[in-house]
């Protein structure tokens, strides 16, 4: 058994948080980190584009897994072509009660209501600023801090864009946790849309451009679809993006875990078919204007590629590592290939949408 492996197991062995936090100070020591990682196929490379974000590979890294900008240099060197550090909020925050981080290993799945704990801006900055060299892209998901409420709550992104703006490649607003209360409600129409001028104003006042993305929810039904887009498109040219979509709500009746009845965000395997099915209907109503990542229930280069073909210019992950592991991304860039080669496509850009 690997070092590697050998830690692997042993960390499943913990509480699902105090596993993960265990995991972050392996990977800031170095602890079964890859020393060098073997340059990716030109055939897997991506530009996005709208954004024009160049990615060596379209396996991403999303938020919440290095939640203070502490690992993504290790994360890279996994093979991931983002990593996407975050929700950092404006000021700290101890986050929700514990326990709010549950296994639910007889689903493939994972619910959380860790409710945006995180350092702050001040430390996350600092650790983006001081960042080295990195072969992919390196993304930053702001929030609002829980006891902010109106035209405060809308502030914090402005303020938390403004501040990770110069040391990142590309910036996501969160409005989709479910665990922070009243945060998806500025997925409705006219808080959405106050919400991106304010944004767009912060941006303006930046001397670089960024890629901005837009993270929401898969619990949406078509009416709710057709208010994003309709706001989103007022807002082309600051928004390049949407990331769809983060955690649900929902409990599918086929959950077997004894944890399936925790409140929070609903992770994994389940959502997969849910949020492919948004990430779709997203793509059939923009038509190439945005950019669209996807995520949500990725375990394997067949789950990547379903998403692709329901027109996703990349993907992103993070529960599937806790079952699957951290050579994940390189087994999922493996596969891809071997999934391109079948339906003759030399490039991946060319199974984008494929299936819509």
């Amino acid at each position: 058994m690997s070092l590697t492996n050998l830690g692997v197991s042993l960390v499943k062995r913990l509480p699902a948080e105090r596993a993960h936090t265990a995991t972050i100070r392996a990977l800031k020591l170095g602890l079964g980190v890859p020393m060098t990682t073997k340059p990716d196929p030109d055939s897997l490379s991506v530009t996005l584009p709208i954004s024009g974000l160049k990615l060596p590979n379209p396996v991403g890294l999303a938020a919440g897994f290095d939640k203070n900008a502490e690992a993504f240099g290790p994360m890279f060197k996994f093979g991931f072509g983002m990593v996407e550090c975050g929700t950092v909020t404006p000021k700290p925050q101890a986050g929700n009660p514990k326990p709010r981080l549950f296994r639910l290993t007889e689903d493939r799945a994972v619910i959380n209501r860790m409710g945006f704990n995180n350092e702050g801006l001040g430390p996350f900055v600092r650790r983006l600023k001081n960042a080295g060299p990195h072969t992919g892209a390196l993304g930053a998901n702001v929030g609002a801090n829980k006891t902010s409420e109106g035209q405060d709550r809308l502030k914090d992104y402005a303020l938390g864009l403004s501040a990770v703006w110069p040391y990142c490649d590309y910036l996501t607003i969160n409005i989709s946790s479910p665990n922070t209360p009243g945060l998806r409600g500025l997925q409705n129409k006219s808080e959405l849309a106050d919400l991106l001028k304010l944004c767009r104003l912060a941006a303006d006042k930046q001397e670089s451009t960024r890629p901005v993305f837009l993270k929401v929810a898969p619990d949406l039904d078509s009416e709710a679809i057709a208010d994003i887009i309709t706001v989103v498109k007022d807002a082309r040219g600051f928004l390049t993006g949407l990331i769809i979509s983060n955690t649900t709500i929902a409990r599918p009746e086929t959950l077997q875990s004894a944890h399936k009845g925790e409140g929070g965000g609903l992770s994994g395997a389940p959502l997969l078919a849910p949020s492919t099915e948004v990430l779709a209907a997203f793509a059939r109503s923009l038509d190439g204007t945005f950019d669209l990542i996807g995520a949500g229930g990725i375990a394997s280069a067949a789950d990547a590629y379903a998403k692709i073909r329901a027109g996703a210019n990349a993907v992103q992950l993070y529960s599937a590592l806790v079952y699957e592991g951290p050579n994940l991304a390189q087994n999922i860039k493996h596969d891809l290939l071997h999934l391109m080669k079948q339906d003759s496509h030399t490039k991946i850009t060319e199974a984008v949408g494929a299936a819509l």
